[in-house]
């Protein structure tokens, strides 16, 4: 996976998302981005997704799903209108 041009290994993703779930959020942007992606993975591309859905699969990452989701909109991995939420980035596999 290529992240902001450098190349993040799955074993330094692995040191924070350990059996599918978000254990701290990494402070290097690079590796930050690199498991945004990742989560963002879990969201289909053109796909309209109501708040509730969105919260529900980000609440199998990470307790705080609410901070969770700031961070995906922030990132420009998923965007939103009216508790509606869209895929806007991130790596499409």
């Amino acid at each position: 996976m290529t992240t902001q041009g450098s190349e993040i290994g799955d074993d330094v993703l692995d040191r924070f998302l350990v059996r599918g779930r978000l254990i701290t959020m990494p402070a290097k942007q690079s590796i930050r981005r690199a498991v945004l992606d990742r989560i963002a993975g879990s969201f289909q591309p053109g796909v309209r997704y109501p708040e509730t859905e969105v919260n529900e699969v980000l609440r199998a990452f990470y307790d705080d799903y609410a901070a969770l989701r700031r961070y995906l909109i922030d990132g420009d991995f998923l965007s939103r209108e009216n508790s509606v939420y869209w895929r806007s980035g991130g790596t499409v596999s």
